[in-house]
């Protein structure tokens, strides 16, 4: 009898081991590769995308490259053999980052880029922002406000595609004027892995052969911050107009103090939030129902969710970015 009860036992043990290693198994794995998580906006990404993923019942790995090709590369091959159902990418550069597609799908693992498309490849699903519009809300703020003089152009990352969209848009708002003789362009330059410091020398040096500028179109906080540090060296700050993107705090804290002219509020939490609802819908092999709209990625049209992005200047700074809980009004305020 003791010996057929120890038998018994162990194969209730063996059940119940069987049972929840089921149902780790049935618990649906994302991975979310970043580029970046030394920057503000892309740590409001993870936090709200893993937080609503969370509330799904899913389990979120995460990790960032911090620009390097052959380590986000090698990141998702670890991911893959970890057994996560779907991958979620910010890839650091759009083409190579298509090698990560390649190998997913031999893996029958299918793969969303994230706010940055990845290129040439069949990518299943993209979720972003509108990113040409918001290059023509940059420039159609500067103009509206400096509809004649010299503008300085700071594009971000030539290897991030989302940098040459909003590029695009920028000079489909500037090129008339251009064209028309009311607007020269100073210097179109690109800051190398949106790094500031490489906006504020491109300003720097622009600055060096015309002083008398009435613009900058900055292509995100990050090098606004750099040109207007360009712009204080000169004592020209507050002086000239810049855009911006993002919304970060120090952003925000410049743009209600005059120095920085506008942002682009992006609701990171919508597009998290739908980006995480997609995935276990993608997941689940079921239709994405939020992707309305189709982006090309340079080989086939991609099903894609965009979210609308918001202007933001000092006289809507409460209702926007302040109302959503993005930043405290006392932290952008405060002194």
């Amino acid at each position: 009898m003791k010996k057929n009860n120890l038998v018994h036992f162990l194969l209730c043990l063996a059940f119940l081991f069987s049972c929840n290693t089921q149902q780790k198994k049935l618990k649906p794995r994302i991975g979310f590769l970043l580029e970046t998580l030394k920057e503000e906006r892309w740590q409001h990404d993870r936090d709200f995308f893993v937080a609503k993923a969370q509330s799904l019942g899913c389990e979120v790995l995460v990790q960032a490259c911090n620009g390097n090709d052959e380590l986000q590369i090698a990141q998702a091959e670890n991911m893959i053999a970890s057994g996560v159902d779907v991958l979620m990418v910010v890839p650091h550069n759009g083409k190579i980052a298509s090698t990560i597609v390649i190998n997913a799908h031999k893996h029958g693992i299918r793969v969303i880029a994230y706010d940055r498309i990845i290129r040439d490849c069949d990518l299943d699903l993209y979720v972003s922002f509108d990113n040409e519009r918001i290059g023509e809300m940059q420039a159609t703020y500067l103009v509206n406000k400096a509809p004649r003089g010299n503008y300085i152009v700071i594009g971000g990352s030539p290897s991030d595609n989302n940098a040459l969209l909003y590029h695009k848009g920028q000079m489909k708002i500037l090129q008339p004027y251009i064209d028309s003789g009311f607007i020269k362009i100073i210097a179109d330059q690109w800051a190398t892995d949106w790094q500031p410091m490489e906006a504020m020398k491109h300003v720097e040096n622009a600055l060096l052969k015309e002083k008398n500028i009435a613009a900058v179109v900055a292509s995100n906080d990050g090098t606004a911050s750099g040109a207007i540090q360009a712009l204080q060296e000169q004592k020209m700050i507050g002086k000239v107009l810049v855009s911006g993107q993002d919304a970060e705090l120090s952003a925000c804290k410049r743009v209600v103090a005059g120095t920085q002219s506008m942002t682009v509020y992006k609701p990171l939490k919508l597009m998290a939030e739908a980006a995480a609802v997609a995935a276990l819908q993608v997941i689940n092999n079921e239709v994405v129902s939020a992707a309305v709209k189709i982006v090309s990625n340079g080989k086939k049209d991609i099903p894609s969710i965009l979210i609308d992005p918001i202007v933001v200047d000092k006289t809507n700074m409460m209702e926007t970015v302040v109302k959503d809980g993005y930043h405290s009004e006392k932290k952008i305020y405060s002194k």
